[in-house]
């Protein structure tokens, strides 16, 4: 009979119970869609605990280009995970959406010339933002304390949300995103913290550092977090920030 070396049974509980508490934690999001003619946003919800009578600030969390589709699962992926934890939810409980974006469309509409804010929204975009206005009418949501974030397209989309409605927001955290800089000024009473891989291969850091440049100027006071031999996946590190939780939550309008 062929024994186990104990720390060959150590890493295979370690990677069983890993792998029991992500399936836990995606069990916490429940099915939803916001349909809308013949427009249909599916969505995944986290909702922290229906028994008390308070409200909760409301996190909108935009997922990246390859977690596109119709499954309403793949935009669990990365990231927005992270706000599902046990500790998370103890810490800083809130009602979470998660949107998936339908293929071959975007968060944003951005010209990518210039990257200037185009005048109408993507369609995703437009269902989301009524299925904001939805939930704040219909569930109990602290209309101060709306966030959102998002990585990669979902950063795009993050700058397109708040440079198309910024009095919406009450903080945003865009990551390895990018936005049209010429609107620094509309949004430089949001607080604001962007994270950047400075290796990135997919979106250049040149975005971050300009928007950093754009709201600086403005007047605004955002946090910046680029980080030293990382490429695109910067949002492993974003989103494990335990500062960067602690600071979005304090946010208030």
């Amino acid at each position: 009979m062929k024994i186990l070396k104990p720390l060959v049974v150590f890493s295979t509980i370690l990677f069983c119970l890993n792998i029991n508490s992500s399936l836990a934690q995606v069990s916490r999001f429940s099915v939803e869609k916001y349909i809308n003619g013949n427009d249909t946003l599916y969505y995944r919800q986290l909702f922290p605990d229906a028994d008390t009578m308070r409200k909760y600030p409301l996190v909108i969390f935009l997922h990246g280009s390859g977690e596109r589709g119709h499954d309403n699962e793949a935009q669990l992926k990365w990231g927005v995970m992270n706000f599902a934890t046990d500790q998370n939810m103890v810490l800083h409980p809130a009602l979470v959406i998660a949107p998936q974006c339908p293929d071959r469309m975007s968060w944003s509409n951005f010209s990518r010339n210039d990257m200037k804010l185009q005048s109408i929204p993507s369609k995703p975009m437009e269902l989301l933002i009524e299925l904001i206005h939805k939930l704040v009418k219909t569930m109990p949501v602290d209309s101060d304390r709306i966030y959102i974030t998002g990585l990669s397209m979902g950063g795009y989309g993050t700058y397109d949300a708040i440079e198309r409605y910024p009095n919406l927001f009450a903080a945003a955290v865009p990551v390895c995103g990018a936005g049209d800089t010429s609107k620094a000024t509309s949004i430089k009473h949001l607080p604001i913290w962007i994270y950047h891989g400075a290796e990135d291969p997919a979106v250049n850091p040149k975005y971050s550092l300009q928007m950093l440049e754009a709201l600086t100027r403005a007047g605004a006071h955002p946090g910046f977090t680029q980080l030293p031999e990382t490429g695109h996946f910067s949002w492993l590190a974003a989103y494990s920030d335990a500062l960067m939780m602690e600071w979005l939550f304090r946010q208030h309008k």
